[in-house]
């Protein structure tokens, strides 16, 4: 799959993205706001593992954020099941140095578009720890509505914060 947006290119992974996720993925920062699955030093050898996982079949869409021709983060939805299988969960990150370039809520906004031309998804939320306003802001600008603060919700970095819910429905 691919998606030629303005500012980056949402595709498919290929094996040969890993040393370029793994150079902007292995940043404190970018680890401070991602669930801890997401190591922190993150390598080659996490990117590699990590693509090879993201190449077999899914129901989740994941696709690579390429700027000039090099995977500089990644952007998923990952559909629930159940009674909330109409529902699904976005999650991005980027390189810190295209921070502030509006390439997240250019690729959120293509994305969801995608998600709901392309499946019965009627709704998908993100869920931003508290305090990163830079991820609350992508989401408000790529038309996410906030729907609410779960207290106490997200345990990172020996520190207990609250996550703020955003979603979006078709």
């Amino acid at each position: 799959m691919k998606l030629t947006l303005s500012k980056s290119t949402l595709r498919d992974f290929v094996e040969s993205d890993a040393e370029s996720i793994a150079y902007h993925g292995n940043n404190i920062a970018i680890y401070n706001n991602m669930r801890d699955v997401f190591p922190h030093p993150y390598t080659q050898e996490d990117a590699n593992n990590w693509i090879a996982r993201n190449l077999e079949p899914s129901n989740n869409i994941i696709l690579a954020i390429e700027v000039n021709g090099k995977a500089i983060g990644s952007i998923a939805i990952l559909p629930k099941d159940d009674v909330s299988r109409l529902t699904a969960e976005i999650g991005y990150w980027i390189g810190e140095e295209h921070w502030g370039k509006g390439i997240a809520t250019e690729a959120v906004t293509a994305i969801v578009d995608y998600a709901f031309e392309n499946t019965d998804l009627v709704r998908i939320f993100g869920i931003v720890f508290h305090p990163n306003k830079a991820s609350a802001a992508v989401l408000e600008n790529a038309g996410f509505r906030f729907e609410g603060t779960q207290r106490s919700a997200i345990f990172k970095n020996k520190e207990i914060l609250d996550a703020l819910v955003y979603a979006v429905v078709k």
